[in-house]
C-alpha cells in the first residue's frame, strides 16, 4: 500500500505524459560523455555562483546536461542555459549566460525600467557600495507591492523575453525542463514542465511578495518557488534518460554560529525556510531508492515505475570563502565575477574528485538516516 501511495504523490508532481525520446546528437566522437541533470537552487546575487558552475561544467566537455529544473535565480539560470543549448550547443550556452549576468549587473546596459527591476530583484539599493535602508524592513511591513504599484506594473517579463526564447525551449523535446513556484492560495509547490513554461512562469518562480505581486497563471496567483520546492528534484525520477542528478546548492546548509541579533536570525531563518524543501525530497529519494533496491517499487520510467537517483551536489558555502547573507542583495558585476570564478573552482574540484563517481554512486552522504529496512 505505501509503494503505491508514494506512486500516486509522485505522479502528482510531475503527471504521466508521453515520454520525449532520450537526447540524441551531444555525443563526442569516441569516449562516451557522462550524462547528469542540474537542479538549481535560488539565492538572490550568489546565482552568479550557478553560472559558473554552468560554465565550467559546459567547457570541460566530458558532460552532457539532460534534463534541469530551477527556482528562482535558480530559474533564470536554467532557462538562459535551455536556451543557449537549444540554440546551437555548451558555446551558445556559456555567451548566453554570461550576456545575462552582464546585462543584470550595474554595469549592464538596459533601459531604465527594467534596470529597476533587476535592482529589487538582487538588491534593495540603488547604487553600488550604498548601505541597505534601515527604515526598508518597516517601510515593506506597512505597505506591499500592491500599495505601490496599483497598476501591477513589472518589467521584468520584458527583460526575461529579451534573453529567452520559449518556443525555442518549448520545441526542444530532448531536454525536460522543471520551473518551480509556490501556489499563495493552497501553499503548495507547482511545478512547471517544459511544455509549460514561458516568462509568466519564470517571473513567479521569482516572485518575492514582499518586491512583486504574485503572478497570475490559469487562474491561481504565485509567489517565489523557493518556499515549497527549491529547487524541484522528484520529477527526475520520472526522466526518460538514465542520468545522475547534480545540486547546485547556494543557501548554505549549516552555520558556525548560533546567530544572536535580529538580521541574523532573519538570515538563518530565511536560509532553512529555503533549504526545507529539498530536505524533504532528498529523504523521499533517498526512500525511493531503498524501495527500488528492496522491489517494492519497479524500476523503470516508464508504465508508472521510478527511477533511482544517483545524486551529486555542489555548495556554494565549500567554496573556500564566507559570503554575508546580505551578499546576496549586491549586483555589482565584479561581485558577479567573483562568485563565477568560485563556481568555476567549486566544479573542477567535484569533477577531480568524484567524475569516475558519476553513473556508478551518489556522493551526497547526510541524508537523513531512514530504517535499514522498510516493512
Amino acid at each position: 500500500m505505501f509503494p503505491l501511495l508514494l506512486n500516486k504523490a509522485v505522479s502528482r508532481l510531475w503527471p504521466n505524459r508521453r515520454r520525449p525520446p532520450a537526447a540524441a546528437g551531444r555525443r563526442p566522437r569516441g569516449r562516451r560523455r557522462k550524462r547528469i541533470n542540474l537542479a538549481l537552487q535560488g539565492g538572490g546575487a550568489h546565482g552568479a555562483f550557478t553560472w559558473g558552475v554552468l560554465d565550467q561544467l559546459l567547457t570541460d566537455g566530458r558532460i552532457a546536461i539532460d534534463g534541469i529544473s530551477g527556482t528562482s535565480a535558480g530559474a533564470l539560470n536554467a532557462v538562459m542555459l535551455a536556451d543557449g543549448l537549444a540554440r546551437g550547443g555548451a558555446q551558445d550556452a556559456r555567451n548566453h549566460l554570461a550576456d545575462f549576468w552582464r546585462a543584470a549587473s550595474f554595469g549592464g546596459h538596459l533601459p531604465e525600467l527594467q534596470r529597476s527591476v533587476v535592482e529589487r530583484l538582487f538588491s534593495f539599493v540603488p547604487r553600488p557600495g550604498a548601505a541597505v535602508p534601515p527604515w526598508l524592513g518597516a517601510f515593506s511591513q506597512l505597505w506591499s507591492p500592491y500599495d505601490l504599484n496599483p497598476l501591477n506594473i513589472n518589467p521584468l517579463k520584458e527583460l526575461i523575453e529579451r534573453f529567452v526564447d520559449f518556443e525555442l525551449i518549448r520545441a526542444d523535446s530532448d531536454r525536460p525542463l522543471f520551473i518551480s513556484a509556490t501556489n499563495v492560495r493552497t501553499g503548495e509547490p507547482r511545478v512547471f514542465s517544459r511544455a509549460e513554461i514561458t516568462a509568466e512562469v519564470v517571473m513567479a518562480s521569482a516572485c518575492l511578495p514582499l518586491l512583486f505581486r504574485a503572478v497570475e497563471i490559469e487562474g491561481e496567483s504565485y509567489w517565489d518557488g523557493g518556499y515549497s520546492n527549491n529547487p524541484p528534484l522528484l520529477p527526475f525520477i520520472r526522466a526518460p534518460a538514465d542520468a545522475d542528478l547534480l545540486i547546485v546548492q547556494i543557501n548554505p546548509r549549516e552555520r558556525d554560529k548560533v546567530p544572536v541579533n535580529a538580521r541574523e536570525i532573519m538570515s538563518r531563518t530565511n536560509e532553512i525556510t529555503f533549504n526545507a524543501a529539498q530536505s524533504a525530497e532528498l529523504r523521499t529519494i533517498d526512500l525511493i531508492n531503498r524501495l527500488i533496491d528492496q522491489g517494492w517499487l519497479r524500476r523503470g520510467a516508464g508504465n508508472g515505475g521510478c527511477r533511482g537517483l544517483r545524486l551529486h551536489r555542489i555548495v556554494m558555502a565549500d567554496a573556500g570563502e564566507t559570503f554575508s547573507p546580505h551578499s546576496r542583495l549586491n549586483n555589482d558585476f565584479e561581485f558577479f565575477e567573483r562568485l563565477h570564478k568560485l563556481g568555476q573552482r567549486a566544479t573542477r574540484r567535484f569533477l577531480d574528485t568524484h567524475f569516475d563517481d558519476i553513473g556508478e554512486r551518489s556522493t551526497i552522504d547526510d541524508v537523513a538516516d531512514l530504517p535499514a529496512e522498510v516493512a
